[in-house]
C-alpha cells in the first residue's frame, strides 16, 4: 500500500487512470477480467505476428537468393531471408532427395508464421460473444432488481441498470474489431511469405535440376 502511495504521490495523473480502471471493471462485472485477459493475449499474438512477418528486405526471392549465394555474409534479417541462407546450406550439401530436405529444414519457418494465429482468431470470435454473456446476465439482475424497486433508489433507474448491462457488449465489440481488422492484415502478409518459401523450394530445385546435381 505504501509503494502504491509512493507511485500516486510521485505521477500525479496515474490516479484518475486507475480510477477509470477500477470503474470500468466495476461496470462491467465479472466478464471485465476476462475480457482484458483476452484482449491482452490477443494484442501480444498480434505484436508476435506482425514482427515475424516483417520484410526488411522487399527484394524478390530470386534475388535474394543470388545475394546469399554470392557470399553475403550479413546476417539475415526476417524469415524468408534466413529460410534462404537455410535453404542454400542444404543445397550445397547436394542431399540426393533435395525438395524433401528442403520441406523438413524450412518447416520451422512455415510453423513461425502460423504461430499464435488460431489464438488470435478465437479470441476474435469469443470476444462478443463472452461480452453477450455479461450483457445477458446483467440484464437478468437488471428484471431480478425490478421486482424489488431496487432501480429505482438508484440514479438513473431502469434505463441506468440496461446501460450498464450493454456496457459489457461494447467491451467485446472494442476488442474483437480492431483485433479483426488489423490481424486480417497479418495474415495476408504471412500467406505472401508462406508464398515466398514455397518460391525458394521451388527455384533451388530447378536450378538443381538444371545443373544435373539431384539425379532420383
Amino acid at each position: 500500500m505504501t509503494m502504491l502511495q509512493s507511485l500516486l504521490d510521485a505521477h500525479p495523473a496515474v490516479a484518475p487512470l486507475l480510477d477509470k480502471v477500477g470503474f470500468y471493471f466495476s461496470q462491467g462485472g465479472w466478464v471485465m477480467p476476462w475480457l482484458a485477459a483476452a484482449s491482452i493475449v490477443m494484442w501480444f499474438g498480434i505484436g508476435y505476428r506482425y514482427s515475424v512477418t516483417r520484410r526488411p528486405d522487399v527484394r524478390s526471392v530470386r534475388r535474394l537468393i543470388e545475394k546469399y549465394d554470392g557470399g553475403f555474409d550479413k546476417k539475415p534479417r526476417g524469415v524468408v531471408e534466413r529460410a534462404v541462407v537455410r535453404a542454400l546450406a542444404v543445397r550445397d550439401r547436394r542431399p540426393p532427395h533435395l525438395r524433401r530436405r528442403l520441406d523438413d529444414d524450412l518447416y520451422e519457418d512455415e510453423q513461425e508464421l502460423r504461430r499464435y494465429a488460431r489464438v488470435v482468431k478465437a479470441i476474435v470470435g469469443a470476444a462478443p460473444i463472452l461480452g453477450l454473456l455479461g450483457t445477458v446476465d446483467g440484464m437478468i439482475e437488471t428484471f431480478r432488481s425490478l421486482g424489488d424497486m431496487e432501480l429505482f433508489a438508484q440514479s438513473g433507474g431502469i434505463a441506468g441498470g440496461i446501460s450498464q448491462a450493454l456496457f459489457t457488449t461494447q467491451l467485446g465489440l472494442a476488442v474483437a474489431i480492431p483485433g479483426l481488422i488489423v490481424n486480417g492484415l497479418i495474415e495476408r502478409r504471412a500467406r505472401e511469405l508462406a508464398t515466398e518459401l514455397n518460391q525458394i523450394k521451388d527455384i533451388l530445385c530447378s536450378d538443381d535440376t538444371a545443373q544435373g546435381r539431384n539425379q532420383p
